[in-house]
């Protein structure tokens, strides 16, 4: 089961994220936190998989919640994904450095939250809606470009893999372009983390913007 935090200022929102939650097979929600204080207490408390995160809340924002709970051991596993109201949120930018995992818009139809929530846990494939995409383009822009050899380490092959990775594309889509078996993938995926000191796709396509990689476009 893949356990589940709601955090969001508005009660009516956090009951109805967390009632979505429970009635989803191989889900369960463990908590609910009005406040980002509350969100990183009980991300600990619960030991959460996923934490469905408001940006603006009282007394800690989303985003200071998201990189406390995302550099503590105590919950360096837990996943952050980061509920929005708007698609450009800039709040959003600082989630991302923050270690955010993914985003989605608030008013995401249930099935795609839950089916986000699950791609998110398994840290299997990044969120493929354009306004991820999107975000984390802008917010490769916001930064400097380091040097392609921050790549180094990395084989011609797992070049490949990476962007991949950064053009939105499923472990399966890879697989058949490269034709690779799945493992295979996976097994370049697991290098990748390791060697670029990411924590998720999300941090990989990010690397891929910011060393040239992939382009976002004039800078």
């Amino acid at each position: 089961m893949t356990r589940v935090l709601v955090a969001d200022d508005q009660a009516l929102v956090r009951g109805s994220f967390r009632l979505l939650v429970e009635t989803a097979p191989g889900l369960v929600a463990v908590g609910e936190a009005a406040t980002g204080v509350e969100a990183v207490e009980l991300a600990a408390l619960t030991r959460a998989d996923v934490v469905l995160m408001d940006v603006r809340m009282p007394e800690m924002d989303g985003i200071e919640a998201t990189r406390r709970i995302c550099s503590s051991p105590d919950t360096a596993a837990t996943k952050v994904l980061i509920l929005t109201t708007f698609d450009l949120d800039t709040y959003v930018y600082a989630a991302l450095r923050a270690g955010a995992s993914g985003f989605l818009l608030k008013d995401t139809p249930p099935a795609e939250l839950l089916a986000a929530i699950a791609v998110v846990a398994r840290g299997d494939a990044l969120l493929a809606p354009s306004v991820t995409r999107r975000l984390i383009a802008e917010f490769s822009l916001q930064e400097p470009l380091v040097p392609a050899s921050g790549l180094g380490g990395v084989t011609d092959r797992e070049r490949e893999v990476l962007t991949l990775i950064a053009t939105g594309l499923s472990n399966t889509e890879i697989a058949e372009q490269l034709h690779l078996g799945l493992a295979t993938v996976k097994t370049h995926i697991g290098r990748l983390l390791s060697k670029l000191h990411a924590r998720d796709r999300a941090q990989l396509v990010i690397i891929a913007f910011r060393t040239g990689l992939v382009s976002a476009g004039p800078r």
